[in-house]
């Protein structure tokens, strides 16, 4: 979508109803967004004030779901997504959804090896699935949108984790049409697989699960405005661990594992003071850690694990930079926010072992995938605007998601190289299912760079007019989802089905 093409999508604000397309569209934009009649707004008019939360706690640990099993290699539980009031600003209960009665929901901790058999409750008032995000996981057990869990009803997930699948990942609902707004109740948890030759394992861990959460002037989560769904929708307040601004001391040697568990939120993550040591990504470690930087930029749906080196004991903070991702109809004051209060000691990174994992790789490709994120175009002239041109807005391969159309297919076992162009103004995060892979190459502007480091990643961003290269085998056969990551994307359909076969 071009630049021009933003004053006829100014019409389409206008021209639409007040309803979204899944809810009732409310007022109250934040930063600097237009509200539905065009207009700016200069506040979080309709918003709960910052300071209602509070603020400046000790972090809390991620609690626990329980192990059931008293078997070795076994690791059984029981999860249930329901409707839970919480009391998040005095004096108000706001109505979220949770998993076990939390937000976020249980830190699963499993091993490599390990087969993990869940039973799910549905007591929403609307379906719901269990995606395993990250995982290498059967197709049937991953939560796709065509696996619904109706209210009331109840299934088992069962999957065994393979070798080499340890890493940081996370799971959350993949209902087509209703993912987006499920995320922004509260409805996300942790996981981590564990590897039981971890070169790592003696060091002390310390776990960040950011999230945002928007919510009204009576603390309640209103629903996605026009813009949200042109967007992606991003909460006022941004929370590690389900709190806002925490305080926090790490040992030293800490293992930091970070998720970017927001709907769209880009986070561009500094501590003052400090450099980040980056140990793994997605799928779990690198071949050895990078050097140190002063940044760590997570997309939405993406992890790390990773250090902080000080040269001396410092009290600092932990920020998230603005990050321009190209947003439509939006006039956006660049705006940094605080997101915890660190204590760092002194140390380097001289105690990391010089190699971390065995070679990342998958071989030479057999096979080749194209793929094509892209925008509609509406640059016609035709100004008879309806709900279906945002319904339709958002494209891969130059189509909507049809749950029962398959949009490529895949050999077991073949390593293919998938190009995957964003054609569109915007960044747009790339999440594929069920497996990991390695990017070999970007392409931007003519210009064409390999990839600095091999990394198992399943979740990669795609600037503006960006082509992003990259090695993948799929283990399992069955279908398996690739889509936008700003979930509000996929909910409108730019999303597509892989037949492995």
């Amino acid at each position: 979508m071009k630049r021009r093409q933003i004053l006829t999508l100014s019409a389409l604000a206008l021209a639409l109803p007040y309803r979204s397309l899944f809810a009732q569209a409310h007022h109250g934009m934040q930063h600097r967004n237009m509200d539905m009649s065009g207009h700016h707004s200069g506040s979080n008019s309709g918003l709960l004030a910052l300071g209602a939360l509070p603020h400046g706690e000790r972090l809390r640990p991620l609690e626990k779901l329980q192990n059931e099993s008293t078997q070795a290699g076994r690791f059984t539980a029981r999860l249930s997504a329901q409707t839970q009031g919480i009391k998040l600003a005095k004096p108000y209960v706001s109505q979220m959804y949770t998993y076990n009665g939390n937000a976020p929901g249980p830190l699963i901790e499993v091993y490599e090896g390990d087969t993990v058999d869940i039973l799910f409750y549905n007591q929403l008032p609307e379906a719901t699935t269990v995606h395993w995000h990250g995982l290498p996981v059967p197709p049937d057990q991953d939560g796709n949108p065509q696996d619904p869990v109706a209210p009331g009803e109840q299934r088992h997930y069962r999957f065994t984790l393979p070798e080499g699948s340890a890493g940081t990942y996370w799971y959350h609902p993949h209902p087509h049409g209703q993912t987006a707004m499920q995320v922004a109740r509260g409805l996300a948890g942790t996981l981590i697989v564990h590897s039981r030759t971890d070169p790592l394992a003696e060091m002390p861990e310390q776990h960040w699960m950011i999230s945002d959460l928007r919510l009204d002037e009576q603390a309640q989560i209103p629903p996605n405005t026009m813009l949200d769904w042109m967007n992606g929708r991003e909460g006022q307040f941004i929370l590690i661990n389900g709190q806002y601004q925490p305080s926090t001391s790490l040992a030293p040697n800490t293992r930091l594992r970070i998720w970017n568990s927001c709907s769209a939120r880009y986070l561009r993550l500094q501590v003052d003071g400090c450099q980040w040591v980056l140990l793994g990504t997605d799928g779990g470690l690198l071949e050895s850690a990078r050097p140190p930087s002063d940044e760590l930029l997570l997309v939405p749906g993406q992890r790390v694990e990773a250090l902080l080196i000080s040269e001396q004991d410092r009290a600092t903070t932990l920020r998230a930079l603005y990050y321009d991702r190209h947003k439509m109809m939006v006039e956006e004051r660049p705006q940094d926010y605080v997101l915890a209060h660190v204590q760092v000691p002194k140390q380097g990174n001289n105690f990391v072992p010089a190699r971390l994992r065995d070679t990342i790789h998958l071989g030479q490709p057999t096979a080749k995938k194209k793929v094509t994120f892209s925008e509609m175009d509406m640059s016609h002239d035709d100004h008879d605007m309806s709900m279906s041109m945002l319904q339709s807005m958002f494209m891969i391969n130059g189509k909507v998601y049809n749950m029962d159309r398959i949009d490529l297919q895949s050999k077991l076992g073949e390593v293919e190289l998938w190009q995957v162009f964003n054609d569109s103004h915007m960044d747009h995060p790339f999440h594929l299912h069920g497996t990991q892979f390695i990017v070999t190459e970007r392409e931007q502007a003519g210009q064409r760079l390999t990839e600095p480091y091999p990394a198992w990643r399943d979740t990669i961003n795609l600037q503006p007019y960006e082509t992003v290269y990259f090695l993948v085998k799929q283990d399992q056969p069955g279908i398996r989802m690739f889509h936008c990551h700003i979930l509000e994307h996929e909910d409108l359909g730019m999303m597509a089905n892989l037949l492995v076969s």
